[in-house]
């Protein structure tokens, strides 16, 4: 047996260079075949929405901004571990950790806290896997619409602390919400 014979997946084809024929040389079977085409969407159901009047629902796996939790307290609950910087696979979260100190005890849940958390919003993908990886359950993708607003300028796009850490006031009624159930 020879090499030339031998496939190891099965879908080997052989190739020839046959010259072609006046009608394959003038593509017309081509250009009636892209026409047929054409045609054939031409009259198919148009899957067009009038965006303000309609509304396309969401997936229910619809993975929106980032957002880091707070406890019941108002504490973050990031300990900087860095397994969401890890586990990325677009690698856009870059943090640094840093040592709580005494009079901190009221703004974090552990010893070490995350003192920049920033997420490239550029290269994030929405993979949601930081949302995985997280022991702390600290970060997670909100079923918010608004993904991130546009911008011209590529500081805009990096997204830190000041814009990903979850409002007070949200972390209380949460916490309300919970105590509730």
């Amino acid at each position: 047996m020879s090499i030339e014979t031998i496939s190891l997946s099965g879908r080997k084809k052989m190739v020839s260079n046959k010259e072609m024929t006046f009608l394959e040389r003038l593509y017309l079977v081509a250009i009636v075949k892209g026409l047929f085409i054409t045609l054939k969407h031409l009259f198919r159901k148009k899957i067009t929405i009038h965006y303000p009047e309609q509304v396309r629902e969401m997936s229910p796996v619809y993975r929106g901004q980032h957002q880091l939790k707070r406890d019941e307290q108002g504490r973050e609950n990031c300990t900087a571990c860095g397994l969401c910087a890890l586990s990325c696979p677009a690698e856009a979260i870059t943090m640094k950790a840093a040592e709580r100190k005494a009079d901190e005890k009221h703004l974090y849940r552990e010893e070490k806290y995350a003192s920049i958390y920033e997420i490239n919003m550029l290269r994030c993908i929405f993979c949601g896997l930081c949302e995985e990886a997280c022991p702390k359950d600290a970060i997670y993708l909100t079923t918010s619409k608004v993904l991130v607003p546009s911008s011209y300028e590529r500081e805009d796009f990096i997204f830190g602390k000041d814009r990903l850490v979850m409002p007070l006031d949200v972390a209380i009624k949460n916490a309300q919400l919970n105590n509730a159930n």
